[in-house]
């Protein structure tokens, strides 16, 4: 059975079908890059005010489920 996301929004009309939040058209993969770079939720919220915390959160569960569904390649 699939996981559930409903900070995330999949649809090929709103940015190619790349990963958003739900209600904007943020990517995951900003969120993603961020946090990579050390960025913290503070940070991310303040340059992003349409964000919550849980967005963050939830951006970063889509980010390593995405990672179990198919064979990665280095």
């Amino acid at each position: 059975m699939p996981k559930t996301f409903t900070h995330i929004n999949v649809d090929p009309e709103i940015l190619g079908g790349k990963p958003v939040i739900r209600g904007t058209r943020i990517p995951v993969y900003v969120i993603v890059n961020l946090t990579a770079q050390g960025q913290n939720t503070k940070y991310i919220l303040k340059n992003y005010p349409d964000l919550t915390p849980q967005d963050i959160t939830e951006a970063l569960q889509y980010a390593a489920w995405t990672t179990q569904l198919s064979e990665m390649y280095a």
